[in-house]
């Protein structure tokens, strides 16, 4: 294969959630010849109501963002990446997709975001990512849910202990939502009742 064969985009289709989505992707992202099995699980277990303001947290090429852009209705949808290329990617299937309310922004983490509060956070977070980055992520993503806010994450069977035990430091509470042979899709709300599986 040569080298302009191996830098054209990766294009392909995914039914998420009803929808049918057409994606571009490339070399270098997080799976980027289909919607990975952890992002497709957490999609499937999302609540998202009309009118949300919504954060998809290490967007990648976008899919849960769009996701989340087509059930919040007229909500607004930010998608950050500390990647460019992913962010450019994100800006790009939004466009493909015609999904309007999603706005893609190059952050580490919150760092670059407008001071605000979501209604829900979701994210796909990086077995590798180091347990002091993920404390940070759950830590800032507490103080920017507004108050009855979710936080839905979906890891890697192995750090399912970890998880429970920090979201109950965090925020008190912890549900399990599913799990498959592979991914846990765990969920926190925002000052909710202790709850726990």
């Amino acid at each position: 294969m040569d080298l302009d064969a191996l830098k054209r985009d990766i294009v392909f289709d995914a039914n998420l959630r009803g929808f049918d989505y057409s994606f571009s992707s490339t070399w270098g992202l997080f799976s980027p010849r289909s919607i990975d099995p952890g992002t497709r699980l957490l999609i499937d277990y999302l609540h998202i109501n009309a009118g949300d303001t919504c954060l998809d947290l290490g967007c990648g090429y976008g899919a849960m963002g769009l996701v989340m852009g087509k059930l919040s209705g007229n909500g607004k949808v930010y998608l950050v990446d500390k990647d460019f290329v992913a962010v450019e990617y994100a800006i790009k299937n939004a466009e493909r997709n015609r999904v309007q309310n999603c706005e893609a922004i190059m952050s580490n983490t919150f760092s670059h975001l407008p001071d605000m509060k979501f209604d829900v956070i979701a994210s796909n977070l990086p077995a590798n990512a180091g347990k002091e980055l993920l404390r940070i992520i759950l830590l800032e993503a507490r103080d920017h849910l507004k108050p009855s806010g979710k936080l839905y994450v979906v890891t890697i069977c192995g750090l399912r202990e970890f998880i429970k035990r920090n979201f109950k430091e965090v925020f008190g509470n912890y549900r399990k939502l599913k799990q498959s042979g592979t991914h846990v899709v765990s969920l926190a709300v925002q000052n909710s009742p202790r709850f726990s599986n």
